[in-house]
């Protein structure tokens, strides 16, 4: 069961979520036109600070493809997280995107929302390399980091139908996250707000812990 934390914001916290084992370490990379978004340098000197097996996950909420090209090249992360809104990116410019970044693995983020939510994740079969599936509100550009769990029989469904690896979002944290592995049958879990210090961004390392070996101990 692979284990995934955001959002990154430092070198300190990227060596310490090495340590715990958590297997991508996730940061948000961007120029500012989302909030936290990290400039180059910063997401730069976290990426170096992650330690191996860990990986690094860059997650880019824009939906510039160029933009993309541009950082993930500077920064060389072991994954390209796409999170804009479905109908900002589509599976053919991610599939333009792999062309021109040869090689990368891509996480694309998934709305789960209804039936059409399965449709959706179909359409990224032999493009995405893992699908993350989170919550969505409609007004918004980018999916997720809302800190709310979806209907799981949804996301279930996806992992039954579709054949690409699912990492599940939304709303998890320790107290749920076995639940959650026991409904879904995911490849793995994620896990922002409900490993954030209360009142914080910050990482609450115990939650991450307990998270992570909440998770492991769930596997099937």
């Amino acid at each position: 069961m692979l284990t995934q934390i955001y959002e990154i914001s430092t070198t300190e916290e990227a060596s310490a979520v090495s340590a715990i084992g958590v297997d991508h370490i996730g940061v948000l990379v961007g120029d500012g036109r989302f909030p936290r978004e990290l400039p180059i340098s910063a997401a730069s000197d976290i990426g170096a600070a992650i330690v191996p097996p860990s990986k690094f996950s860059a997650l880019f909420l824009t939906c510039d493809l160029s933009l993309i090209v541009s950082w993930a090249r500077e920064l060389n992360p072991s994954i390209v997280h796409l999170g804009a809104s479905a109908e900002l990116v589509s599976p053919k410019d991610v599939a333009s995107l792999k062309r021109m970044l040869p090689g990368i693995v891509v996480m694309r983020s998934i709305p789960v929302f209804g039936e059409e939510s399965v449709a959706i994740a179909r359409s990224y079969v032999g493009i995405a390399d893992f699908l993350l599936l989170d919550s969505y509100r409609s007004t918004d550009k980018q999916i997720g980091a809302l800190g709310v769990t979806h209907d799981w029989n949804i996301s279930s469904r996806i992992v039954d139908l579709v054949r690409v690896p699912v990492v599940l979002a939304g709303g998890l944290g320790p107290d749920n996250v076995a639940e959650a592995i026991r409904t879904v049958r995911p490849a793995g879990v994620d896990s922002k707000t409900r490993t954030d210090q209360d009142g914080s961004h910050a990482k609450d390392l115990e939650r991450v812990r307990r998270f992570h070996e909440t998770a492991r101990a769930a596997a099937p």
